[in-house]
């Protein structure tokens, strides 16, 4: 929640009363944003700023300690429990963790546990470092072996009972495995359920297409999923599991005692649970902070959504001198990574038209820090997606960025019984395009909003930054900016007049100087070589994307023989399909397209498929002729991860589907093979080990590709 700030830097002035009501204040809204997080896992506010509430009342707290009190919610852990389940009691009370923002504060924690044990130096300690998963912490109950009880943290005594739901989780072991010998009689397990980020994402595609409001971010996500009182709906919720500790057993097995968290950790994957493939050993505070910094880098590769690192000192002889407070352990402390999600004010709601005549909402905002940098524009998706979030120009609202994914606003974050009297009106979408002038139109059955003047100045200015972007004909420097330079200056209207610049025209204007108009120009003629399967996506065919254009090229070999094609021709094609297919025949039937496309062809840019294999006369679309690689990876699916030698990754892809096979971004039960280049990708890597798909060196690739079955 937003709050002021006034006479110094905790924001209050020097009376005891005004510290007492800024303290009950805090209180309420933590507590609010409690119910809020833990119960109706729809957060108001990032995670962030519900940090700084509860570290402002700490701060009260210290300075005025008398005013602390059993109820405060710096001395509970976790959140309020939900009576939609039986209340469990935990055996062992499931602690918090104290947080770390900065490295100076991680010092302070380890200076911290050098003054509890004089004698340990830090700089020789080893230390554990695990991703802090941004999920729900979950205890696993197992007698004799077998999974009996499944309960969240709850407010750390007492939780939910969630057996069913978190039993249709595939991760999680219904019975222990025999290499660990016999089970004891009783076993706690404690880790973390979490939705994979891939997952994540479909799941919100799906709301999307159907119009609905979609999920903040994959813990919410798989917290609404655990509190589903049908398991058969969490069953359909792709969640998974980390385990990460024990929490208690009953046995005189020495090998359930393990001395080090390391130890437990193998154990614990002996014994049949996930454990994070990320989880590192390292020695000393430096090593600890490296380890973070790399983590932080790596944090959208690693397939499940991270918010920091947990240290911990890795011997328990250690844990049981430091001890704990009442709500934390002194042998560990969360290091948490920057924020990806900030709370700021919306300043507009604003739309933009893309190079379909798509318009699409974006939240113009008061700049924020968020993700690595600052943030002045989000996306709002389309008009049902504002209505269900119900953000209004002037509120506060949450912005969340991840990596390089476009910025988006969550929603608002609204005080506390806050009504439609106390903000703005709603936002309507407009009539008409703040481009053009011409009507914007809901087609019956979407949830777009469409500018359908082919002539919009912006639709022009974004098809043809389009077709020169990375992913069509990879044009260096012709960014948006350009275009808008190139079409204001009269000297482009379509792609294919980008052929006909010539240096001295670009030299004119501003910001071009001989060489960079040399460069561009030089750009330009380079991307005359790309192969047809670029020049499909540039061309911006409605539904027909990456994949897709590459199954046609390869299937049809050439432009020439694309144009006459007929819907079902290309409906054959595997990967293609109707809707795709009409789209493509669509576009071709345009005579405003064929008119760019012949003009394209004229100015010498490629119109073949390097390696396509074209459909004899009379046979099915795809089959090979006579000269064309041989189809050794028919029907297979090899995806590569990393560099292979050699080739480029959009090579290394194409090699394989020249000979039949499939190469998709993600690993499934279906992969024949992962190729391992330099620098992988661990989240497919550890896909792989789960799911045991074989994996094949790079050095062993041409042997893959020839042969089509697995080196020795």
């Amino acid at each position: 929640m937003a709050r002021s700030r006034r006479n110094g830097p905790s924001g209050f002035g020097p009376g005891d009363g005004e510290v007492g009501a800024r303290v009950e204040e805090l209180r309420r809204l933590i507590a609010y944003h409690n119910e809020r997080y833990f119960l109706e896992d729809s957060p108001e506010i990032s995670d962030r700023d519900y940090d700084a509430l509860v570290r402002e009342l700490q701060g009260l707290e210290e300075q005025h300690p008398e005013l602390i009190t059993a109820e405060s919610p710096t001395a509970r852990v976790g959140g309020p429990i939900s009576r939609l389940f039986e209340p469990v009691r935990h055996e062992v009370p499931m602690m918090s963790l104290d947080n770390a923002f900065t490295e100076a504060e991680l010092e302070a924690w380890a200076a911290r546990v050098h003054r509890l044990l004089p004698d340990l130096s830090i700089d020789e300690a080893e230390m554990c470092c695990e991703p802090k998963v941004d999920g729900v912490a979950m205890s696993l109950l197992y007698a004799e072996g077998e999974l009996v009880q499944a309960a969240t943290r709850g407010d750390g005594v007492t939780g939910e009972n969630v057996t069913a739901n978190v039993a249709t989780i595939g991760s999680v072991p219904h019975r222990l495995r025999a290499a660990v010998g016999r089970a004891p009689r009783r076993l706690e397990v404690r880790g973390e359920v979490y939705l994979p980020v891939a997952e994540f994402e479909r799941m919100n595609e799906r709301q999307l297409d159907l119009g609905e409001r979609t999920f903040a971010n994959p813990r919410n996500a798989a917290a609404g999923s655990l509190r589903q009182k049908d398991p058969a709906v969490t069953a359909k919720r792709p969640l998974a599991f980390w385990a990460y500790q024990i929490g208690g057993v009953d046995t005189q097995a020495k090998r359930w005692f393990p001395e080090r968290q390391s130890a437990t950790l193998e154990l614990l994957g002996e014994a049949g649970f996930p454990v994070s493939p990320d989880i590192e050993v390292v020695v000393g505070l430096s090593q600890v902070m490296a380890r973070s910094r790399e983590l932080e880098a790596r944090r959208h590769d690693l397939g499940y959504e991270v918010d920091g690192v947990v240290v911990k000192l890795d011997d328990f002889a250690l844990h049981r001198r430091l001890g704990s407070t009442s709500r934390a352990p002194r042998w560990a402390i969360a290091f948490k990574f920057a924020p990806e999600e900030r709370t700021t004010r919306l300043l507009s709601i604003d739309v933009s038209i893309g190079r379909t005549g798509r318009a699409t909402p974006f939240a113009a905002l008061e700049p924020v820090f968020v993700g690595g940098s600052t943030v002045s524009m989000a996306t709002l998706h389309n008009e049902d997606q504002v209505r269900l979030k119900d953000v209004r120009p002037g509120d506060l609202v949450t912005v969340r960025k991840a990596g390089d994914v476009i910025p988006e606003v969550l929603g608002p974050v609204l005080q506390a019984g806050a009504g439609p009297a106390e903000r703005g009106d709603p936002w309507s979408f407009p009539k008409v395009c703040p481009s053009c002038g011409m009507p914007l139109v809901r087609l019956p059955g979407e949830s777009d909003t469409y500018c359908t003047n082919i002539d919009c100045p912006a639709q022009r200015v974004q098809r043809l930054a389009h077709f020169g972007s990375r992913s069509a004909l990879d044009i260096e420097g012709l960014g948006e900016q350009r275009v808008v330079q190139l079409v204001s200056a009269g000297l482009v209207s379509d792609p294919a007049d980008l052929y006909l610049l010539k240096v001295d025209d670009l030299a004119t204007l501003e910001g071009f100087a001989e060489i960079s108009a040399g460069n561009l120009r030089r750009a330009i003629d380079d991307s005359r070589t790309r192969p047809l399967h670029r020049l499909l996506v540039a061309l911006g065919i409605r539904h027909l994307g990456p994949t897709g254009a590459r199954a046609v090229a390869r299937a049809v070999g050439s432009l020439e023989v694309l144009r006459e094609a007929s819907a079902e021709t290309l409906a054959a094609v595997p990967g293609v399909g109707p809707t795709i297919a009409e789209g493509v025949v669509e576009f071709f039937a345009n005579p405003a397209n064929e008119d760019v496309v012949t003009r394209l062809v004229e100015a010498g840019v490629a119109t073949t498929e390097p390696g396509a294999t074209p459909a004899a006369p009379g046979s099915p679309p795809g089959e090979q002729v006579e000269g064309g690689p041989p189809q050794s990876l028919a029907g297979k699916s090899v995806v590569i991860t990393g560099t292979v030698p050699g080739y480029t990754r959009e090579q290394a892809e194409e090699a394989v589907v020249s000979r039949g096979g499939k190469s998709p971004g993600s690993v499934s039960k279906r992969t024949f093979a992962v190729v391992l280049g330099e620098s992988p990708g661990e989240s497919k890597l550890t896909k792989a080990e789960q799911l045991g798909v074989p994996i094949v060196e790079a050095t062993r690739f041409e042997e893959l590709l020839t042969t089509g079955e697995l080196p020795p």
